[in-house]
């Protein structure tokens, strides 16, 4: 069960840079989900550790010795694809047990009738049968265990493609956005299964997603990538709480977290509570609020003037969309912020209000870069890119 590390690890094809200069470094038994949108290099890095695809520089190492050269087998992961990549020809228990059949296949096992016949045969010795059954109970597919693929569900099978991979006894497990094509409740239920069988097996999973849900609830350690470029590394908490630029701001959080610049916030000093912002810097400044840190109040109350343009009732919680209004001619356009509000109570569509929020709750952001600001005169400083590292590192946005 090897750890991995990275070392300004880059990815080219042709003229497109896929990956630039990627390092960081992952212990042993981790969850850690890449993380970001469509086209950032997710799946590219995967295939790279798997042996799928070539590196363009760098080095990738499991226990400090470098793979780059290392044939497909050697490595030694499991991978799970986002198509499932089942043979549908066969059998659930023939699917799960496949990779433990080819490692016993010799050469001229290989001809078309020879092959049916020793495979029929492995199938049928107790080391082989009785794995795939316990994999099988597992994971609860042993009712499925003679049925095709296309007699499946999506995520019965999700969950025979994992069998497949649990059979090989890896040394990593490597996930590329499994649960895109089910629906929302399978992928909830898929979700848990996958939490469990990290648990049980404990060794890394490197899980691929563009979905914020699924990183937040299933990683020890998140990496958010964007354009090829590591944005911040850090627990779930750690990137939700104190990302490091804007761009992880607005791409973890549903809805993300408001954005807003300094200074439309220096006419209102009223909208912070617990203290008085520093007025006199608000203006290169942008001030970023997760929507559960407002607090939607009357307008004769003071604070932030809004009026409420969406209401977004979702069960026990409901999003109310403001926007910003002022009484001064400015040359930007009016965000759009919203609040999540336990009830709406007798909010509605078009009433004019106000916002309040705590200054302790608040993020700070270079207005020119995107870059997070401890302090509103002072940078964060540069850390060590690990994903044992207690604070994430952050990478300025062009």
């Amino acid at each position: 069960m090897p750890s991995i590390a990275f070392e300004q690890v880059t990815k080219s094809f042709g003229a497109t840079n896929v990956l630039k200069d990627f390092s960081v470094s992952v212990p042993d038994g981790e969850f850690l989900v890449l993380l970001g949108p469509s086209g950032c290099g997710k799946s590219t890095l995967l295939r790279m550790i798997a042996g799928l695809t070539d590196i363009s520089s760098g080095t990738i190492s499991f226990d400090d010795e470098p793979i780059n050269n290392w044939d497909v087998r050697r490595r030694n992961v499991a991978f799970v694809f986002q198509s499932y990549a089942l043979y549908p020809q066969l059998s659930v228990r023939q699917n799960i047990a496949f990779p433990m059949l080819m490692t016993r296949l010799k050469g001229w096992h290989h001809l078309p009738l020879v092959s049916t016949v020793v495979r029929r045969r492995l199938m049928r010795t107790p080391e082989i049968k009785d794995k795939v059954e316990a994999i099988a109970e597992q994971l609860k597919l042993t009712a499925l265990l003679d049925r095709r693929p296309s007699k499946l569900s999506g995520g019965q099978r999700q969950r025979v493609a994992l069998a497949r991979s649990l059979v090989r006894e890896p040394s990593m497990y490597l996930l590329d956005e499994p649960l895109s094509n089910l629906d929302a409740t399978l992928r909830t239920q898929m979700r848990s299964d996958i939490i469990t069988l990290h648990r049980a097996v404990a060794k890394t999973f490197i899980f691929v997603t563009h979905d914020q849900v699924e990183a937040m609830t299933m990683a020890t350690t998140i990496i958010v990538m964007n354009e090829g470029v590591i944005q911040q590394v850090g627990t779930p908490d750690e990137v939700y709480d104190r990302p490091q630029n804007t761009f992880v701001a607005t791409f973890v959080g549903s809805p993300p977290m408001n954005l807003i610049t300094g200074s439309l916030l220096s006419d209102h000093p009223s909208a912070f509570v617990g203290g008085e912002p520093p007025s006199a810097q608000l203006a290169r400044t942008t001030v970023g609020i997760r929507p559960e840190h407002l607090t939607v109040a009357d307008i004769e109350a003071g604070g932030l003037p809004v009026d409420i343009e969406v209401i977004e009732r979702i069960g026990a919680e409901t999003i109310i969309g403001c926007r910003l209004t002022t009484t001064t001619q400015r040359e930007v356009e009016m965000p759009l912020i919203f609040a999540r509000v336990q009830s709406a109570g007798r909010r509605h569509i078009g009433e004019s209000c106000a916002l309040k929020f705590d200054l302790s709750s608040v993020s700070w952001f270079d207005h020119e870069s995107g870059r997070r600001l401890e302090q509103l005169d002072t940078a964060v400083p540069e850390m060590e890119t690990t994903a044992a590292a207690s604070q994430a590192k952050a990478v300025p946005v062009d």
